[in-house]
């Protein structure tokens, strides 16, 4: 241990002495290690980026989905099998469950005139379930159904229909079978450039003490979010318990987040080991350029060498201190790479090019893992033929030299 703890000082004394060279010979090697880092941090964000988009869709990690079929010809009693929904839940006593019901239409009353508009039904658990943002005011809450004036979420090109007015004052007049006035809490922003959908969100509750049925075009969609290691179990059991003395209704459970979903997984590994090839292959070629510089230094040092054979330093010694000056260069190169890659990063230019991310996920200690092994691999390999040389080397002509 003294020995190594000896030409570890060695290294870092010789380090100091040549860090002009030294500082010129491992920019590329920082940079190198730099993107690779980059790359592993870029990996996790391109996953998280991933899951968020799917999480919008599909539900989080892990949404269990039921729906139902009326197969005898007669018209689906959505409510009656919405309580018999509700008594089979109770068994599982899922935290976070949503009714979701897509397609049905209604009309508002616009400043120019009353326009149809997409209506959609939901529970207060839908935006948590599926990270639904929002560009203004809130989600629904516990309660909200009992409010004299049912709140609604529009979208934003409907909210730019109104004027943009504020919200809290602000309430919507819809025609028909939901006449009344409907105050407007929350405003989700446009999903891509040009995007002109006025679309209504309204709590399930509040559209069910409305009308007495569903109409036919209805489909309503059950979410439960689910801990992923007991989903497996649960979706038989569940569906089970739905279908049991059911007759005339098909009865379907399934897993709709993304982790039933093993192309995405595949897809952000092959973003990161073709990006990270690239860097590989730069931090190759810095290496190469480091192991010419350290045999023309090796050339310079050759007298160095001598003198120190001649005071009866060992073969294993002087070998150990050549390599060990590659390897702590480039571990310090790979330390600052590491540095200014979590610095670029955390750059809110970054984070912009990935958009909205609600969980931005840590600088993950893999990549500075990686990042750093790279750099004391590539120290190594850089070290070992210069260090060789230096073994080589015959006393009597190192003090002739």
């Amino acid at each position: 241990m003294s020995g190594f703890l000896g030409a570890l000082t060695d290294a870092w004394s010789e380090l100091r002495h040549h860090k002009l060279r030294v500082l010129l010979s491992l920019i590329g090697i920082a940079v190198s290690v730099g993107a690779i880092a980059a790359v592993v941090a870029l990996g996790e964000y391109q996953r998280q980026v991933q899951a968020e988009q799917s999480d919008r869709y599909g539900g989080r990690l892990a949404t269990v989905s039921v729906s139902a079929f009326a197969n005898d010809g007669m018209p689906m009693d959505w409510l009656a099998f919405d309580e018999r929904v509700d008594r089979v839940s109770e068994r599982f006593a899922f935290s976070h469950r949503t009714r979701v019901v897509d397609g049905l239409s209604a009309e508002v009353q616009t400043p120019q005139q009353v326009q149809p508009v997409t209506l959609r039904l939901v529970d207060p658990a839908h935006p948590l379930i599926h990270r639904s943002a929002l560009l203004e005011g809130r989600w629904f809450r516990a309660g909200d159904e009992e409010l004299l004036a049912p709140p609604v979420v529009i979208t934003e090109a409907m909210w730019d229909t109104f004027g943009r007015p504020a919200l809290g004052t602000f309430a919507i007049t819809l025609q028909g079978g939901l006449a009344g006035a409907y105050s407007v809490v929350g405003v989700t922003p446009r999903q891509y450039v040009g995007d002109e959908e006025k679309l209504v969100t309204m709590m399930f509750d509040s559209y069910a003490s409305e009308v007495d049925s569903f109409p036919q075009e209805a489909f309503v969609l059950w979410e439960m979010w689910v801990p992923e290691d007991r989903v497996a179990d649960i979706g038989p059991v569940l569906a089970m318990d739905l279908r049991a003395g059911l007759e005339g209704v098909d009865v379907s459970v399934s897993r709709t987040d993304w982790g039933s979903r093993p192309d995405m997984e595949s897809a952000a590994l092959m973003f990161e080991l073709i990006t990270g090839a690239i860097a590989g292959l730069v931090l190759l070629l810095g290496g190469l350029g480091l192991v010419n510089i350290q045999l023309v230094a090796m050339q310079q040092r050759i007298r160095e060498i001598g003198v120190r054979r001649s005071f009866g330093a060992t073969g294993g010694r002087i070998f150990t201190a050549v390599l060990l000056e590659s390897v702590v260069a480039t571990a310090v190169a790979g330390i600052v790479g590491i540095a200014i890659a979590v610095a670029i990063m955390r750059a809110p230019f970054v984070l912009q090019m990935f958009g909205n991310l609600q969980d931005v996920p840590p600088f993950p200690l893999r990549a500075a893992v990686v990042g750093l092994v790279a750099a004391v691999a590539i120290g190594a390999l850089a070290g070992f033929i210069p260090a060789l040389v230096a073994v080589r080397s015959k006393v009597i002509d190192a003090l002739r030299f």
